[in-house]
């Protein structure tokens, strides 16, 4: 393949990357939270048992460890979530959402499926179905 239109589609990749979260947080603004944070909190809530260590959450949304603690302590603080005891391993804490932190989601995923409908109004579904195949064929 040309190395040459590689470079030009992960370049167009990473600005319409950068558009998409820049309208995803403008949609979350109202809720008081920031794109990455909603995606912790849904990666929490679609979580099996509703909770995941801090390393898994960091892995499942490409992020370090570190990362995601300095995200959770201000989520933390604002009741959104929780830690919780990993039944497996003491030395391990599990992180979880409150009900406030629950129910936040809940009004948030409105607003992110609402822009979602209008960011890919363009696309027919077969091609979002398309996108999200060659998506998931690249991922590293």
């Amino acid at each position: 393949m040309n190395s040459n239109k590689q470079v030009s589609l992960i370049l167009d990749y990473g600005y319409t990357n950068i558009l998409l979260n820049k309208k995803m947080d403008s949609s979350l603004t109202p809720h008081g939270i920031s794109f990455t944070e909603f995606t912790i909190m849904h990666k929490l809530h679609t979580s099996k048992g509703d909770a995941l260590s801090r390393i898994a959450l960091a892995e499942s949304i490409g992020l370090t460890a570190s990362g995601v603690t300095r995200l959770l302590a201000p989520m933390m603080k604002n009741n959104i979530v929780q830690k919780t005891a990993n039944l497996r391993d003491a030395r391990q804490s599990m992180v979880a959402l409150t009900d406030i932190g629950q129910k936040l989601y809940m009004d948030a995923l409105v607003s992110i499926e609402y822009s979602c409908d209008s960011a890919f109004s363009l696309l027919e579904e077969s091609e979002v179905d398309q996108l999200l195949a060659l998506l998931n064929k690249i991922k590293c």
